[in-house]
């Protein structure tokens, strides 16, 4: 059965930099402030049960037929190194792991870590999710840096930092990035809109 064809949404909902979710009302988008953390926990899980993103890079919530495209702050996923049985983890705001093959510094001296992640994937458009594990990009959290800098072996560079990092006794490359580079290299979105072309 066919879905009844809905206008998206766009500008409404928005990723910031700690991985929560944000809701922007008119007044928010049209003075480009951050908008209200959406604190319900149902309503937040249920936003990263069925977030997904489309062939054109464009992150969004599905939300029955009405698709709403998010606003990314910084990156498709904000992650946290979280201790727990099997060691350390990343876990992304969607509750996934991230598993990490390196990491990148840019000029404000964020760390984003790159790696494998299951997302849901809609290549048709039709609202049918499949799930995949695909490189992406994921911004740490900044509460979670000391600890990044304690795995870290870093070489100061002009404008950011490079070197590697130890990951469950592997050391994993980190390499300068510039912050605009983001999202072209990583094929993401940042602000979805009906014209929106990677």
């Amino acid at each position: 059965m066919k879905w009844p064809n809905v206008p998206a949404c766009f500008g409404w909902l928005a990723l910031d930099r700690r991985g929560q979710w944000r809701m922007r009302d008119e007044f928010a988008q049209q003075n480009q402030l951050p908008g209200q953390v959406i604190t319900h926990k149902t309503l937040n899980d249920f936003i990263s049960r069925n977030y997904a993103c489309d062939d054109l890079g464009r992150y969004f919530f599905q939300n029955g037929p009405q698709r709403v495209f998010i606003t990314l702050d910084a990156t498709p996923w904000i992650v946290r190194i979280t201790p727990s049985d099997q060691g350390l983890q990343l876990i992304s705001q969607c509750h996934s792991t991230m598993e990490p093959s390196g990491a990148l510094s840019d000029e404000g001296g964020n760390i984003y870590i790159v790696g494998v992640i299951e997302q849901n994937i809609d290549a048709h458009h039709d609202g049918q999710f499949t799930q995949a594990k695909r490189l992406s990009i994921a911004l740490l959290h900044d509460h979670d840096l000391d600890h990044f800098s304690e795995l870290a072996k870093l070489r100061e560079e002009a404008c950011s930092f490079e070197g590697s990092w130890n990951w469950h006794g592997k050391q994993l490359p980190l390499d300068p990035i510039h912050s605009q580079e983001l999202s072209a290299r990583f094929k993401f979105v940042a602000k979805p809109s009906d014209e929106s072309k990677l």
